[in-house]
């Protein structure tokens, strides 16, 4: 299944208000808004994605429990953040600094996070398109992600985006370290692939 692209803008604008409302009427839904404002009905993850993509929240919140506590906060699916060109992203799992975190006020910190994630980690669906995925790990480097993976389960590639450099790919990696930007995060992909 494909996501649905609507474009409202002929019938409303979708300001940050209006979408969260939104958001917050139809919780069972998983919403992004594009930039240009055009709201994408993400399709429901099937078992094996779920599972994985569980796995992988798991091993960043153990990260940052036991080493990185001090030094920021990992996020699940379900966090919206508000990106400086507009867009309103939810990535499978990210992480924030802290320091970037704590200078958001209490009703930042409760509505889409107005700012963009260090890290960002998306676990493709069989059913994403690849260009389309890409384009959105490219918008999130181009919004100030420090580092970003995008993990193809179906051809066991890893494209990895730094800030600043140019994009790699490992293909069938046993695991992925996120040095410097997670000091010591050690990404294991068994439970992944």
């Amino acid at each position: 299944m494909t996501n649905l692209v609507l474009d409202l803008s002929s019938l409303l604008v979708l300001n940050d208000d209006r979408f969260w409302q939104l958001c917050q009427q139809n919780p069972d839904v998983q919403l992004e808004r594009s930039p240009q404002g055009n709201l994408m009905i993400m399709a429901p993850t099937g078992g094996e994605t779920g599972y994985r993509n569980g796995r992988l929240i798991q091993q960043l919140c153990n990260w940052t429990d036991r080493q990185g506590a001090g030094l920021g906060l990992a996020f699940d699916s379900s966090t919206g953040f508000k990106l400086p060109n507009g867009a309103i992203r939810s990535p499978d799992a990210s992480w924030v600094r802290r320091d970037r975190w704590e200078a958001l006020s209490p009703e930042a910190r409760s509505h889409f996070v107005p700012l963009c994630p260090d890290f960002v980690v998306e676990l493709m669906s069989p059913s994403d398109d690849l260009r389309t995925t890409q384009a959105k790990m490219q918008e999130y480097c181009d919004n100030g992600a420090q580092l970003s993976w995008l993990i193809d389960r179906g051809d066991r590639h890893i494209y990895i985006y730094w800030l600043g450099h140019d994009l790699e790919c490992l293909a069938a990696p046993e695991a992925i370290a996120a040095d410097p930007v997670l000091p010591s995060f050690v990404l294991d992909l068994q439970p992944i692939w």
